[in-house]
């Protein structure tokens, strides 16, 4: 683990060392460039982002498209052809982003959360401040922690030219207007400015997307969002004439993961996690950009790269705590991976991991006996738009084959090749061709988890209490783990979905370790077999010290047997003052479908009044009560009661 002691030594030299106008050389990814002239050198740097986009940009050679500011901008840039975000969902994404480190290591991979992180730990902005940098923040921050003082403005009005004058900053202005809510609303109120709109006749959907009028006419209602967003970048960039700042700013453009809509958002394969990418550096900039070719490069980046290389940029220290490389400099190495991760969405607990080369992408689904579509209302005909468009077509069976496989249990492995299959629907994880290739990828995945101590081998509330109880971050607290003893909880999480016989679970779920019985319980889930050796097993963790791990048996029990006792568990955990913990208790109760109808009154009575409130008219806050909320919500639709979701 990073020394947290030396770590906060080192930036505290650096601040003081910035206030006596002894400037730090620029750090090793540039050194070869020289050093910089600190306030007449010193780049601007500025990020231009919006939600929910794949890489669609005219530069891309989407000719559906209509992105002239942002064309331009890559006419004298660098497109990246292969820029990743880590997660396809936003608060995981946000979070990599703005710390450089993956989110899975501090426990800040799912959405939403409140997650303790080290007191020592700096994000991007903060580090940028000590260095001497004017932060601000243009709104969006969701990082699933606090973001408080953090920033120098983090507002709707943050900007630029509120610093104090001739001090260089580092803005970010996010933008809404391609969010998966707007794209899937088709409100043309959104997109009256433009002169002209895409066509939905001329419209190619992907082959995971049934082909509808009002499919079609979603999909080009993005395009014309993405160019309301390109009409915001005209704007920013002309700002930035006026104020003479062109040529003293480095401009980044990019989105925050997929595009909004199913196949792409939350799911974990490259039409999730590529984005689009547009790096401009001003001509006295370019030689810290020697390492790239313009006007593209096929250069992997993902986004805990960004953090470190804007530091680097800036000629400030690279905390040690960061995960991510520079890709700037004649110092930076190439990477040869990105990493993915999926996890809990909203009150749709999953986990699974990706590792991607450029060309192929291995998926590692642990909890393959869900499908991406789920029972939750996020998924439902309530969500409108695309979701409530293909519960239409599924009703009338006519959904296409690619779309109807996203209601099936997941395949616990899948490998696309990207060169020969750009929608990824041939999974060559059965083919003996790539075996090679699939162990490969898998052993990638493996020790990557271990090296980062992945907090998604623990179930989230699990990790919480235990953070709870030590009084210690997430961070912190699986670190107490050897890797070898770590590597451990890979292996048990590695049954899942593997199972010939349910007998060799029994070690597994009689092991010491809580978080191996967790997923020695989620293995019996996956198996599809009778569960008879186990069920003793599975009885007595009822009582078990875990609540995570007594939630999971209770779970299966209720599925698999109608268990009595099983289901009074649930109630009794429902009850518990742990909020993380109550979430995946209410995850589990509303995966038990129509046999959780016992648990209705007290959920009407007892439960869901304690999570009441306004957002959505229902739900108390936007964190775990949203969810809870959410999941017992939808418990009840499934036995037929009736509520209404704003």
């Amino acid at each position: 683990m990073p020394d947290a002691v030396n770590n906060d030594s080192s930036l505290r030299q650096t601040t003081n060392n910035m206030k006596r106008f002894l400037f730090l050389p620029l750090a090793a990814g540039l050194a070869a460039c020289g050093t910089l002239n600190q306030e007449a050198e010193r780049p601007n740097i500025l990020w231009i982002t919006h939600e929910d986009l794949s890489p669609i940009y005219g530069c891309y050679g989407d000719s559906y498209s209509h992105t002239p500011n942002i064309d331009r901008l890559a006419e004298t840039g660098i497109r990246f052809d292969h820029a990743y975000s880590n997660a396809p969902i936003c608060a995981p994404a946000r979070s990599t982003l703005i710390t450089g480190m993956y989110t899975t290591s501090l426990g800040t991979q799912h959405l939403r959360s409140k997650i303790p992180v080290p007191e020592n730990m700096k994000i991007l902005p903060e580090v940028l401040r000590e260095a001497g940098y004017y932060t601000t923040n243009n709104v969006k921050t969701d990082y699933n922690f606090s973001h408080e003082g953090r920033w120098d403005e983090s507002s709707n009005q943050a900007h630029w030219r509120n610093r104090p004058e001739g001090k260089p900053f580092f803005s970010v202005f996010n933008f809404m207007m391609t969010h998966e809510g707007p794209i899937n609303r088709v409100d043309r109120e959104q997109t009256k400015m433009l002169d002209s709109h895409r066509d939905p006749n001329k419209a190619q959907l992907p082959p995971f997307l049934p082909d509808s009028p009002r499919m079609r006419e979603i999909w080009a209602h993005s395009y014309d969002l993405l160019s309301v967003f390109d009409l915001e970048v005209g704007k920013l960039l002309e700002q930035l004439k006026e104020d003479g700042l062109l040529d003293n700013t480095i401009i980044f453009v990019f989105s925050d993961h997929g595009t909004g809509l199913p196949g792409f958002k939350r799911w974990l394969n490259n039409a999730g996690l590529q984005v689009p990418f547009i790096l401009h550096v001003p001509e006295k900039y370019k030689k810290w950009a020697a390492n790239l070719t313009a006007p593209a490069t096929d250069r992997m980046v993902g986004f805990v790269d960004f953090a470190p290389t804007v530091i680097t940029l800036a000629g400030a220290e690279v905390p040690e705590m960061m995960e991510g490389k520079s890709f700037l400099g004649s110092g930076s190495q190439p990477k040869k991976f990105v990493y993915g991760y999926r996890d809990r969405a909203d009150d749709c607990y999953e986990m699974s991991r990706a590792v991607t080369d450029g060309r192929f992408v291995y998926v590692r689904h642990f909890m393959p006996q869900l499908p991406y579509y789920q029972e939750a209302i996020i998924f439902s005909a309530q969500k409108g738009g695309s979701y409530e468009e293909i519960h239409r077509l599924k009703d009338l069976g006519q959904l296409p084959e690619a779309t109807q496989a996203l209601f099936r249990p997941k395949q616990v492995e899948e490998l696309f090749d990207l060169q020969n299959d750009p929608y990824e629907q041939h999974n060559l994880a059965g083919n003996p061709e790539y075996a090679e290739k699939l162990k490969e990828m898998e052993q990638l995945v493996n020790n990557w988890m271990v090296e980062y101590f992945d907090t998604g081998l623990l179930n989230e509330g699990e990790y919480m209490e235990r953070a709870r109880e030590s009084g210690q971050s997430v961070y912190e607290t699986v670190r107490q783990y050897s890797r070898d003893d770590y590597r451990k909880i890979v292996d048990a999480a590695r049954h899942s979905g593997r199972v010939e016989n349910v007998a060799d679970l029994i070690p597994l779920l009689q092991d010491d370790d809580s978080a191996i019985r967790w997923w020695a319980v989620v293995a019996a889930d996956a198996f599809p077999g009778d569960l008879t050796a186990v069920k003793p097993i599975l009885e007595n963790l009822l009582d078990d010290d875990s609540y995570p791990v007594a939630c999971m048996a209770a779970e299966v029990l209720v599925k698999r047997y109608d268990h009595n006792q099983a289901l009074k568990t649930l109630e009794n955990l429902l009850k518990t003052d742990q909020e993380p913990v109550v979430l995946q208790v209410a995850i589990s109760v509303r995966r038990t479908g129509e046999k959780a109808a016992p648990l209705i009154p007290a959920i009407q009575q007892e439960i869901m009044p304690k999570y009441a409130g306004d957002i959505w008219g229902r739900y108390k806050n936007w964190d775990y009560p949203m969810f809870i909320g959410m999941a017992l919500d939808q418990t009840q639709i499934n036995n037929g009661i009736p509520v209404k979701v704003k």
